[in-house]
């Protein structure tokens, strides 16, 4: 019997899932093990206090796996690969296969197959595979320059229709709920403590967004619409692509906090995506990525 390790490195935490040749047998998280985020002592105690978590929950010695396939965003940059190619062979057995997070997302939906993904969580990023294998993506330029449905750009969206709400003279829950949150006394509290440099996490305010939204509110209801439909765009841009290319297939999956707990934000891309692409079939729930991380391990150690 041979076992597979699949982790998905992520900047906040790392997801990992021991394998066999049929499925998972346990999974663990750890905080983040990505290089561009947390210093090699850290990221190496990290590492190995979550493999230690998996021997014991099995009782299966890493010294075992025949595979690994690590997905993380900054695959190409050598302080995040040259870690993981040092630290991980010295403490996990068989071949190590690194890929991008978006990839092992793709394969998590798609198996290798083409279709389009929509990743969406305190960041955004919209990832495709062609007929060729071919990964295209829109979007994924960061919070200052995209990140279109995330939880950064929601609570950012929010906080600026709050205050043309408050020059239409409109009201709107938003403003209190806000307040509430950042536990300020004022308006002025509230525009000081948003322009302050370094800004606050303006993800954080995505849950007071949609409770908003819930409770009737018009402005946090556009809000949420309002991003759905410029990650819908991305979307659909991507869908040209792939048609202009004799590639086209209208598959959409989801990964990601805010595609699987902001149901506003997913419905109002899923109607604008079948506005233009009315075939389109949207997968139910989200994709783990750590799954296609298996799903490659598993093929890198020809295992289909």
């Amino acid at each position: 019997m041979a076992f597979f390790l699949g982790i998905d490195a992520g900047g906040t935490k790392a997801d990992y899932a021991l394998a066999d040749e049929q499925g998972v047998i346990a999974r663990v998280r750890s905080d983040s093990i990505k290089r561009m985020r947390v210093d090699a002592q850290a990221a190496a105690h990290h590492l190995e206090t979550a493999l230690k978590e998996l021997t014991a929950k099995t009782g299966i010695a890493m010294s075992g796996i025949a595979q690994t396939c690590v997905g993380t965003a900054g695959e190409t940059v050598p302080l995040v690969t040259d870690w993981l190619r040092a630290e991980i062979p010295a403490r996990v057995g068989g071949g190590l296969l690194i890929l991008g997070d978006v990839e092992i997302a793709l394969d998590a939906a798609f198996r290798g197959e083409p279709g389009v993904l929509v990743l969406a969580g305190t960041g955004s990023n919209v990832a495709a595979r062609t007929v060729e294998g071919r990964v295209i993506t829109a979007g994924g330029w960061g919070p200052v320059l995209a990140d279109q449905g995330s939880g950064h750009r929601i609570g950012l969206q929010a906080l600026r229709a709050l205050c043309l709400a408050r020059d239409e003279e409109k009201t709107t829950l938003l403003l209190p709920a806000v307040l509430e949150f950042w536990q300020l006394s004022s308006f002025d509290e509230l525009v000081a403590h948003a322009n302050a440099i370094p800004g606050p996490d303006f993800s954080q305010l995505t849950r007071t967004v949609v409770d908003c939204a819930e409770r009737g509110d018009d402005v946090a209801q556009a809000v949420l619409v309002e991003q759905g439909r410029e990650l819908a765009h991305l979307a659909c841009v991507l869908m040209r692509r792939m048609g202009q290319a004799g590639t086209f297939a209208p598959r959409l999956a989801f990964a990601g906090s805010i595609m699987e707990k902001v149901a506003r934000v997913r419905a109002a891309l899923i109607a604008r995506v079948r506005e233009e692409y009315p075939e389109t079939q949207a997968m139910d729930g989200v994709v783990d990525p750590v799954d296609g991380a298996l799903w490659r391990a598993r093929g890198a150690a020809g295992i289909v």
